[in-house]
Formats: structure tokens, C-alpha cells, sequence
């Protein structure tokens, strides 16, 4: 290994890991606050379609962003319906909206598949971005990437020490109590859960118009799913999912520099090493109960009514 393949795989692997930080950073929100969504991934593909064409007809990656964001939203707004005013199931809810997203992905962007976009614009630091090593590593960029670093800091201080992070808090742990003392426990669900979906939304654009600028059917490969395992690798906790998305972004893309490291793996397995590690790392944690208990809210997937 020398710094000629090194420097584009640690760069790689920031652009991999950005979107996984962003949709797991907003289903730890939502989680915290007593919600469990498995539909992360239909959420993603929702706003990678949506993003995309957005982009496409407009010329603006900013607007495609937004429409994704709102997009994935209207997604998670159903699910929220179902789950917090129907009371339904929250897993079978969740897995229900993820073959939602595939399949209106899919048909939505029938007519974009393998059109074009101009991809994310990388960021300019005068001086900084032309240092060797340090340039090409740290200040060459696009905006997500530095805005998914700076987004663990500002979730983790909101959570632990503002009132609202209190409240989100609360309202996963005990939510009757929270209701007791007056708090609105279904309308902070309801805006977490269209938070988590605008994270989703973004994440998924970001695949569609920063990693790969076009139009894929089924472009997420699992990395919804792999969001979802980032939250309980983290403990619910945001500098985790710092850590375990460049873990599992290095592992993704592995598969397209194993041949410079002269790793001497066929393919096919180094395909699946983002999903392997996903189970292992799993597996590791919860050997222990009192590693996947410590910071996981004591009502997560419960439902609840304000009149019960």
C-alpha cells in the first residue's frame, strides 16, 4: 500500500460513509424517541428518485436536496400515520414502507434510468485544498460531506444538553409519564419520525447525486438496512455512528481498491464484506445484553395512546 492508492480510498470511503451518517443519524432521533422504522430504505429510495429528477429538471442539486428531503418526508408521514394515530405495527409498518419505497422508486424513475446529472460540486479552500496529502484528504469535498461530520456534534449536543433533546428522551423512555406532566408525546413522535425521513430522503439523494449522478433502480444495495444496524453499533449514540459509518464505508469500497492494496480476494467476496461485517459486528454486540440495553430507549416500538 502506498499513499497513490491510499489517499483515493480514504477518500472514498468519506463519500461512502456520508450517507449512511445521515440516515442513521435521523433514525437514532426518531428511535430515541420511541419509534422504530424500519422503512430506512425505502425512505432513501424515495429521495434518491425524487432528488434525481428534481436535479435533472431543474439544473439545481439544491432543489433536487430539498425535494428529497420532502419527498421521504411524505413517505415517513404515512408511516407516522399508521404507527401513531392507527396504532399499528411498528415493525410490519416499517417493513411495509420499505417495499413501498422500492417499488414507487422504481416505477417513478422507469423513464431515468441511466440519465446523467453533473455531480455535487467539491469544495474550494484556497491554500488548504492544495497541500499534498492533507488537500485531496480533508478539503476537496462537496458541502454533505462536512455537514454529516459537523450533524454528530450538533445531534449529540441537542440530545443531551438542551430541553428538547430532555423531552425526545423522555418521551422513548417513559412516554406516559412524559404525557403525565404534559408533554405531547404524539406530536414530538410525529416530528421525529419526519425528521428521520428528511435525513433518509437526503442520504438517498446523496447516492443519486453525489456518489453516482444518475438513476439506478434499487441504488441504496442494503444501505438503509446497514443505516439500521449503525444506530444499535452505536448504542444509540451519535459519535458511534461516526465511527461505525467510515468502518462500513471503508469495508464498501474495499471491493474497488483491493486490486491497487494487491488483495488477492475474488470480488464476489469483497462484495459482500459490507454486509458480512453488518452481521459480525451485530453478532459481537449483542452477546452482551448489557451493551445493547445501555442507552436503548425502554419503549422503542411500543406504541401509545394519550387517552391509555
Amino acid at each position: 500500500m502506498n499513499v497513490e492508492h491510499l489517499i483515493p480510498f480514504l477518500a472514498s470511503t468519506a463519500g461512502a460513509a456520508t450517507p449512511l451518517i445521515l440516515a442513521a443519524l435521523g433514525e437514532l432521533v426518531t428511535e430515541r424517541s420511541g419509534v422504530l422504522n424500519l422503512g430506512v430504505e425505502g425512505m432513501m429510495l424515495v429521495g434518491a428518485v425524487c432528488g434525481f429528477i428534481a436535479t435533472l429538471a431543474s439544473g439545481s442539486a439544491s432543489f433536487g436536496l430539498l425535494v428529497a428531503a420532502l419527498a421521504a418526508m411524505a413517505a415517513s408521514m404515512i408511516f407516522a400515520f399508521l404507527v401513531l394515530t392507527l396504532q399499528t405495527n411498528q415493525v410490519a409498518t416499517g417493513l411495509a414502507l420499505t417495499l413501498f419505497g422500492v417499488g414507487l422508486s422504481a416505477f417513478v424513475g422507469r423513464d431515468f434510468a441511466g440519465q446523467t446529472v453533473p455531480p455535487l460540486e467539491h469544495l474550494h479552500f484556497p491554500v488548504l485544498s492544495d497541500l499534498p496529502f492533507l488537500g485531496p484528504l480533508l478539503f476537496r469535498f462537496d458541502a454533505l460531506v462536512y455537514a454529516s461530520v459537523l450533524a454528530v456534534p450538533l445531534v449529540g449536543y441537542i440530545l443531551t444538553k438542551t430541553r428538547l433533546g430532555l423531552v425526545i428522551r423522555a418521551i422513548g423512555e417513559a412516554p406516559a409519564s412524559a404525557h403525565a406532566i404534559g408533554y405531547p408525546v404524539i406530536a414530538l413522535r410525529y416530528a421525529m419520525v419526519l425528521f428521520g425521513g428528511a435525513l433518509a430522503g437526503i442520504a438517498g439523494a446523496y447516492l443519486s447525486l453525489g456518489l453516482t449522478p444518475m438513476w439506478v433502480e434499487g441504488m441504496t444495495a442494503g444501505r438503509g438496512w446497514i443505516a439500521l444496524a449503525l444506530v444499535v453499533f452505536a448504542t444509540w449514540k451519535p459519535r458511534g455512528v461516526l465511527l461505525g459509518a467510515y468502518l462500513f464505508g471503508g469495508v464498501t469500497v474495499l471491493q474497488f481498491h483491493g486490486q491497487g492494496f494487491g488483495l488477492a480476494i475474488p470480488s464476489q467476496f469483497l462484495s459482500m464484506l459490507p454486509y458480512l461485517a453488518t452481521i459480525v459486528v451485530l453478532v459481537l454486540i449483542c452477546r452482551d445484553p448489557r451493551t445493547i440495553l445501555l442507552n436503548k430507549p425502554m419503549s422503542l416500538g411500543q406504541n401509545f395512546k394519550a387517552d391509555s
